[in-house]
């Protein structure tokens, strides 16, 4: 099991200052897709969203005009620009794939569900096409996006694979890609995060 099954394969919270910058990252979109999903149904049941219920408590946001999730969206987006770098077509995405497969209160659960498998299948598939390109300097951060990208290329359109392993994973994410309606883009640019977050914090864990 590579980092990102172990990564993925737990529930990661916030209320750790020590966690690592890839758990506080992923809890950060958690909460944002928590968030859209408030406002675009009218959820007004926290227990509904338990990441912006911690967010809430650790960040003290205060509910914006009575209805949850407005504030909370607009809080989450901005550490995730300010601290990341996340463009604005990447929201864009989230908003229009969320507004797509989540129709009722009772498709959240499905759509949270679905969007982990997603990530897991992705990440596991990532760690075992790029092992050597992990080793890839952090300064050479151009280089490293396009081997990111065309890992992602390959992905949604190779068909022959040396190992048998990989064939189904891919075959996952194909389908969930399809589902959620996310670009190539939007999972380059996700996947990258991760992987310059997981090379700071390896780097940091070495020189400690």
């Amino acid at each position: 099991m590579n980092i990102f099954q172990k990564l993925f394969n737990k529930e990661t919270e916030i209320r750790d200052i020590d966690q690592s910058k890839v758990e506080n990252f992923m809890t950060l979109i958690r909460v944002y897709y928590q968030s859209v999903m408030a406002v675009n149904l009218g959820v007004t049941n926290i227990r509904f969203l338990p990441d912006v219920a911690l967010y809430k408590h650790v960040y003290k946001v205060q509910t914006q005009g009575g209805k949850l999730g407005i504030a909370e969206k607009s809080h989450s987006r901005k550490m995730l620009m300010q601290d990341y770098g996340l463009s604005e077509s990447f929201f864009k995405e989230i908003d229009a794939s969320i507004k797509k497969g989540c129709k009722t209160q009772n498709d959240i659960k499905t759509y949270l569900f679905m969007f982990q498998g997603f990530s897991s299948d992705l990440m596991m598939i990532i760690g075992n096409l790029m092992k050597w390109k992990f080793g890839v300097p952090k300064f050479f951060r151009k280089a490293l996006y396009s081997m990111t990208e065309k890992s992602i290329h390959d992905i949604l359109t190779k068909t022959n694979w040396k190992s048998d392993d990989i064939r189904p994973v891919a075959k996952n994410v194909r389908a969930y890609k399809e589902r959620l309606g996310y670009s190539e883009e939007w999972m380059t640019e996700y996947v990258f995060n991760i992987i310059m977050l997981a090379k700071s914090e390896k780097r940091r864990k070495k020189a400690e």
